[in-house]
């Protein structure tokens, strides 16, 4: 047996690295890592798998970078002539980003049985690529590994068979656990930040790399100065991404002393920054769930969230981009009038092993 597991910017690399260590204990199965290259990052070095604890890519696709339409389509091309070439018997593709749709299709057109692990999200916001590619994967995909209970209703509203939808938990949080268990034995200039924290018992942690929240001048400049008047209150740690450092140039946005800037950190070190966290501000869907499992108060600058159980069982809060909002919840967390959440159903570091058990008695 033959399976692909594909991944195409750093977070996917996190999702597959539980279900690659599950397949590693099964010596009847060959499984090669398709890096898609959806994300150029010189710090994905043989360090970075290592710490994974899985190989490094068997393949690795070249020049797929460009536009979202030039992208999905020099994945595709590149994609398929390795699956005529190897001819899987599954594909497993994780989450939402633009190498998961491009990989699916090809899948399909080629006739493989295909996977979507994180299957049945939904945002309802037609304006967030990542929407898009999350439906049309499910529209497609075979089998379907469910994270959250809202993810089984929405999937039998669209229509999916019953016994092709697994309710297995959630593969981030498998990683999550396995990473927390590692962090002890490394010593503090790997991890860095230590000394960060002796300086400042409490402090926040900020991400924000949205394009409805960074490229747009009106917004980021409203989210800065929300930032700004918080950190007058609580130092912050803001991890800039890329996009969001070239805007912030652009229109002129100066940092505050107070809110620290950081270049992109390995998942290691950030994870020792966010888990000690008073409270996470961010737009990224991985953090909420994370955030929620280690109960670590977290404020979402986004109007919606593919993921309602961070929101009803868990740590998160949606407070857009207004600055009431975000001030009130900020106060409520300072004050310690927060709800300290719940650990949602089967994020107990086990998706993986669920998965490939699922796949093995039930598929093949």
């Amino acid at each position: 047996m033959k399976i692909f597991l594909i991944a195409g910017a750093r977070p996917n690399f996190m999702k597959i690295a539980p279900i690659a260590r599950e397949l590693e204990k099964n010596k009847d199965i060959k499984y090669r890592i398709i890096h898609t290259g959806q994300h150029y990052d010189q710090n994905m070095s043989y360090v970075f798998f290592e710490e994974l604890g899985i190989k490094n890519p068997d393949y690795h696709l070249k020049d797929c970078s460009g536009t979202t339409t030039q992208q999905t389509a020099r994945i595709m091309i590149e994609f398929e002539a390795i699956c005529k070439s190897e001819r899987p018997d599954l594909v497993i593709v994780v989450g939402d980003v633009n190498s998961t749709l491009a990989c699916s299709i090809v899948a399909k057109k080629l006739n493989l049985k295909l996977a979507h692990v994180e299957a049945g999200l939904r945002s309802f916001d037609l304006t967030m690529p990542e929407e898009i590619n999350r439906m049309v994967t499910d529209s497609i995909s075979d089998i379907f590994f469910v994270t959250e209970e809202e993810g089984l209703v929405n999937l039998r509203k669209e229509g999916k068979s019953k016994k092709d939808i697994h309710f297995v938990g959630n593969v981030m949080i498998d990683s999550l656990y396995y990473q927390l268990s590692k962090i002890n034995k490394k010593t503090s200039d790997v991890l860095k930040f230590d000394e960060y924290k002796i300086k400042n018992p409490e402090y926040g942690v900020i991400t924000l790399h949205r394009a409805s929240n960074v490229d747009d001048k009106q917004t980021l400049v409203k989210i800065y100065e929300s930032l700004q008047k918080i950190s007058e209150k609580l130092p912050l740690i803001f991890s800039i991404h890329p996009r969001t450092r070239k805007n912030m140039e652009k229109y002129g946005i100066n940092t505050p002393e107070k809110i620290k800037i950081v270049e992109p950190l390995s998942y290691m070190e950030f994870l020792n920054l966010w888990k000690d966290a008073k409270v996470v501000l961010t737009d990224s869907g991985g953090l909420q769930e994370e955030t929620t499992a280690l109960g670590v108060p977290c404020l979402t600058i986004r109007n919606n969230t593919e993921r309602p159980i961070t929101i009803s069982k868990g740590t998160n809060q949606l407070v857009g981009t207004s600055n009431r909002k975000i001030q009130d919840a900020f106060r409520k967390i300072m004050e310690n009038d927060w709800k300290s959440g719940e650990k949602p159903e089967l994020w107990d570091g086990k998706a993986a092993e669920r998965i490939v058990s699922i796949i093995l008695n039930e598929y093949f």
